[in-house]
């Protein structure tokens, strides 16, 4: 064993418990995969695909941007979300450099 975990993990996995705890849900999961590359879409157009009332698409997207999973921006009265991969590619990428050196 390297290193005591079992009391505090360490600071660059911190954010990586929001986002594995946002996408513990099926629901967020296939909000998330409905996203294309560069993509923005609003609530309006994720209700429309999604088996969710608008209310309930509104409540996972605000885990999801409250994770960082998700950027958005309010243009009018519509607020565009789209995926924060910069961000997600640091903390997954974090979990594999993990994998890499030590499992």
């Amino acid at each position: 064993m390297r290193r005591d975990y079992g009391r505090q993990i360490p600071c660059e996995w911190q954010a990586m418990s929001r986002v594995f705890s946002a996408l513990g849900d099926e629901h967020r999961q296939r909000i998330l995969l409905l996203f294309e590359g560069g993509e923005r879409l609003n609530v309006g157009q994720i209700a429309e695909v999604a088996t969710l009332a608008r209310s309930t698409v509104s409540h996972h997207l605000k885990t999801l941007r409250e994770a960082e999973v998700l950027r958005s921006e309010k243009v009018g009265k519509e607020v565009f979300f789209w995926v924060n991969t910069p961000f997600l590619e640091e903390c997954l990428g974090n979990v594999l450099r993990y994998l890499q050196e030590s499992a």
